[in-house]
């Protein structure tokens, strides 16, 4: 908004623009917003989630000779 723009503006109208750029902006931090709605600068400085470097992972050891091998298979389809 240019300063011709601004010079036209009421008191009034003026006044709700200071009040609105005073106001902090509304984030999933501040608010009950959820954070998909957070501008996308904010989420690419954010740390990502998951095992810290370092972490030991584990998991379970697959077996090359199971004890038995049960096969699930749908009795019908699920259309």
């Amino acid at each position: 908004m240019g300063r011709s723009e601004l010079e036209r503006l009421s008191r009034e109208e003026l006044i709700e623009l200071v009040l609105r750029l005073q106001r902090p902006e509304k984030t999933s931090r501040s608010s009950s917003k959820p954070p998909a709605t957070d501008r996308k600068e904010q989420r690419e400085h954010s740390q990502p989630g998951g095992a810290k470097p370092g972490h030991e992972g584990h998991s379970r050891v697959v077996s090359d000779d199971p004890d038995a091998v049960v096969e699930h298979r749908p009795e019908a389809c699920a259309c």
